[in-house]
């Protein structure tokens, strides 16, 4: 079902992640049960990513997702091996999950890395599925999720798509 999966594009995280917080505690306040896991900035501001961590949304655990110096070679510092792990958690809440909320696709996700289990399993589950993607990895997340939708970093969309994605 096409409406079953949205991506935020569009959206600066700094933006986004604050958005989906907002909505996943409102949510959850109201009875939805939610699996997933949402990025959190630590504070540095000079780093490629400035997420320092992805919290996991049922037990409130952070889990560091970067790295203080990125590998040789490359500029990117962040830590494929928490963000795996946080991945790895959210599938225990997953099966009994109302909505899916993933941070992001990214870089990683296109790499089968991160978070990708999670976002796979979510879709062979047939759980609604919200998450955020960049114009940079947008085909990649077209290739990933045919059958998505994209949505604007509007608190009105994203309402819109879930009050019709739970009625499936």
């Amino acid at each position: 079902m096409r409406n079953r999966i949205a991506a935020v594009t569009g959206g600066r995280s700094a933006v986004v992640q604050p958005l989906f917080a907002a909505l996943v505690a409102e949510w959850r306040a109201g009875g939805t049960k939610i699996a997933g896991a949402l990025s959190e900035p630590d504070g540095a501001s000079d780093r490629t990513c400035t997420a320092g961590f992805l919290r996991e949304i049922n037990s409130g655990e952070a889990y560091q997702i970067h790295l203080e110096t990125p590998p040789v070679g490359t500029s990117c510092d962040i830590d494929a091996a928490g963000v795996e792990t946080a991945g790895r958690d959210v599938l225990v809440d997953l099966a009994t999950s109302d909505l899916v909320v993933l941070s992001k696709f990214g870089k990683l996700e296109t790499m089968g890395r991160g978070l990708a289990r999670a976002f796979e399993a979510a879709i062979a589950g047939n759980k609604p599925l919200l998450t955020s993607v960049s114009e940079k990895h947008l085909e990649a997340w077209r290739a990933f999720a045919p059958d998505s939708i994209l949505l604007p970093a509007d608190d009105a969309a994203i309402r819109r798509w879930w009050e019709g994605a739970r009625s499936n």
